[in-house]
Order: structure tokens, then sequence, then C-alpha cells
């Protein structure tokens, strides 16, 4: 299968230019493609992972793929798919967040291919040497305005009298193009992906492109990933899910793959995994005969996981995600457990309680909101429901004790299947 029938079953192909040439191009061998990554934060989100996975596809069937981190772009901020314009940061955030992304991209592509390998640059390399009036001389006069403002992401803004645009942000096409041009001039690069928002800088970077080389170059765009709900995809209640585990914990990486809509989970494993066609339809039957299973969502999880964090990160968000349907917390970190702390209700209890004869479980039930009343809790524990860090619990004088802390701070209680309480020790 050649790249564009890959990207195609997948659903990652929103708009191509010249679909024919590019195919006829394609069949000809490799091509030497990029896609651009403006470093506004210090660390990429899942949103980015639909361009640059298809890098790595690219190169996984013999192509060669550059990554842009925006050093230039990412100073004036784009436009595309913004209601307002961002923030310029400084020159010292700018660097930072540079230097963080690089980390990233690098983890994805493989830059020691003997064959194909991946180039990393930074447009600000070609950009801060040209001056201004260099700019507008050799650049700027191939573009009218009337072009420039035909296209959706400067229309948008420009059609909202409350926000506008400003002459920083309608120039950000501009420098985008002159990135096209250069890449092809100096690597012989061909071809621009990126989301569909996109539309408009990579046309016009091929506009400049045929106009200033004479040379023909494409542009494929992917589509801007939705839930069913239609909701923005990457985005919760908590915000972004960053790619850098910093940020957004490898388990609550783990957990937004789990948690995907039964809706879109097939579509979520051609967009974001390296299953094959085969595989996948195989979990698509499976998941439509047995849904509660969730066959499917761990396949997911686990592949998007091990891919950014690696398999042990995995393994270790795995076995804590299984401590919330009754797994023993034995063998997971201390930054693990803490994650599900997050996630369930803690209530704080002095460490005193437990010295001496300790805390009595019914009173542990109650304090942590679990029983309404200590008649309610024995009936809890005499029916079996009951359990501390995942272990029934029969007594009616169980005693919680400095035995039961985990991590030296923790108390993990459940009734029932999924009802649970961190008592934490102070």
């Amino acid at each position: 299968m050649n790249i564009y029938d890959e990207l195609q079953w997948r659903g990652l192909v929103a708009d191509c230019t010249d679909v024919e040439q590019l195919k006829a191009r394609l069949s000809l061998g490799g091509i030497t493609l990029y896609a651009g990554f403006d470093p506004t934060a210090d660390s990429l989100h899942v949103g980015n992972l639909v361009p640059l996975i298809a890098l790595k596809r690219f190169q996984l069937l013999g192509h060669k793929p550059i990554a842009i981190a925006g050093g230039a772009t990412g100073s004036i901020g784009d436009p595309s798919g913004k209601t307002a314009e961002r923030q310029l940061l400084t020159r010292e955030v700018l660097c930072a967040n540079i230097e963080s992304v690089k980390i990233q991209l690098q983890q994805l592509l493989d830059f020691e291919s003997a064959s194909n390998p991946a180039r990393l640059l930074d447009n600000e390399a070609w950009t801060a040497p040209v001056s201004y009036l260099e700019f507008l001389r050799e650049i700027g006069k191939y573009f009218t305005v009337n072009m420039m403002v035909a296209k959706e992401s400067v229309r948008a803004r420009m059609e909202d009298r409350d926000v506008g645009i400003s002459y920083t942000e309608f120039s950000y096409m501009l420098l985008q193009a002159f990135d096209f041009y250069q890449l092809r001039k100096d690597f012989l690069c061909e071809l621009q992906i990126g989301g569909t928002d996109q539309w408009g800088n990579i046309t016009a970077g091929i506009e400049l492109t045929r106009k200033k080389l004479g040379a023909q170059v494409f542009g494929l765009t992917l589509p801007l990933i939705t839930n069913a709900d239609g909701s923005k995809f990457g985005k919760t209640v908590a915000g972004a899910i960053w790619l850098d585990s910093k940020r957004t914990s490898v388990y609550r990486f783990y957990q937004f793959w789990i948690r995907t809509d039964d809706r879109d989970v097939i579509r979520m494993l051609k967009y974001f995994t390296f299953l094959s066609e085969e595989g996948i339809i195989a979990l698509e039957q499976e998941h439509l005969a047995k849904p509660e299973a969730r066959v499917a969502h761990k396949v997911l999880a686990k592949s998007v996981t091990d891919l950014i964090h690696g398999e042990k990160a995995t393994h270790e968000a795995i076995r804590a995600s299984e401590v919330l349907f009754g797994g023993e917390p034995g063998g997971i970190s201390e930054s693990s457990f803490n994650d599900i702390v997050g996630e369930i209700p803690t209530k704080s209890i002095e460490k005193t309680q437990l010295d001496g004869a300790g805390l009595l479980l019914i009173d542990g039930l109650v304090h942590g909101g679990l029983a309404t009343s200590k008649g309610q809790a024995r009936k809890d524990i005499e029916g079996g429901g009951v359990y501390v860090n995942n272990i029934r619990q029969m007594s009616l004088t169980r005693m919680l004790n400095p035995n039961d802390l985990l991590f030296g701070k923790h108390i993990l209680i459940r009734k029932g299947k999924r009802n649970y309480v961190v008592l934490t020790a102070a």
C-alpha cells in the first residue's frame, strides 16, 4: 500500500492539491515533506499528534520527513482557526518552548535512519537573517492583498469587527509560504502537510514556490479531529491533554484514551495507531459484538501511550488504572498512586488517630462518606462489600492502623465495585 492509500483508508485525507499528480510523484519513490509545529507552549498536545504521526507514517514507507519547530512563525502567531489574537511570547519563553518541543519531535521520528533520516529544523534559521525590506521585495511582491484577504483564516477574522486582525497576524501566511519556498530550494521538499485550518497557508507556499522557482510542490491537509458529540478533540474539563508527562501525567494520558466514546474508538484507532487495516477491522467486529469488554479502548490507550511515553510507563499507568477496578495497589509507584488520589474523593484524618488501637473501620467509612451511619457501615461490612486497599474486610472490629498506610500516608477504602475514598493521614 502506498502512503496516499494508507492515509485515505484511515480517513486522514481532508484535501489535496493535484491529487493524481501527487499520486504519480509518490509512485516514483521517496518524497521529502514537512509539517510545522509552532512552539506556543512548552509541550505539544494530542491535537498535534495527527500531523506528527502522519510524518512518521510517511517515514515508515520510505519518505523523508522534516519537522519544523517554528522559531520565526511562533513569534508571530497563526490566526488560522483563532477567534482572537495570540499573546506574543517573549524571546526567552519562545526559546525554552522550542527546546522542549524539539525533544518531543525527536521521540517520534527516526533521525538515525540510514536511508531516509528525518530532519528537525527551526525556521528562524532562514528567516532571521532576512531584513524587512528584503522580505518585502523578494517575498511580499508575489502576494496581492486581494489574494490574502480571500483566505479563510484572514477573512473570518476580518469579518469579526470586534476582534479584527492585526498586520502582524495578517503577515503570518507570508512567513509560512517562505518556509515552503526555502525548504524546496535547500532540501528539495515537495509536500507540506497540516490540518485543514492550514489550507490557506499551504496554498500560499505552493504559489510562491511556483512563481520563484518554477517548481511544482504539493499540499495535503489532514482532518481536524472532533469527537462524536461535536466537542473539540483533546480538550477535557481539566484542559488540554499534553504530551509532556510533567503537564499531563502518564496515568491521565492513558485514561484520556481509555475513556474514548464508543462511537469514536475505531476512528481513533485509525488516526492514532499503526495497527493494520485487518487488525482494526477485527477490533471493530469484537467491539460491535461485545462493547462492554472495551478491548478496542484498551488497545487504543496502550498503543498511543506506548508511542508517546514508552512501554514501561504505560505498564505503570495500566497497573494504576487496575487499582480502580479492584486490583491491589502494591507494585505501583507513589506518583501513579497520587494520580489515582486525584481521581476519587479524599478525606483527611489525623495520623494520631491510627496510633494505639487505631481507627475503627466503621468510623472510617462514615468519615469518608461511604456510609451514612455506623449502622449502615456495619451492614456493608457484614455484606462483604467493604475493602481496605482493595482487600475485603469482614470483621466489624477491624481497626485501621499505620500498617494500612500506602506510601506512609494513604488508605484506600472501597464500598461495592466503584465507590472509593482515600483517607489521607496528616
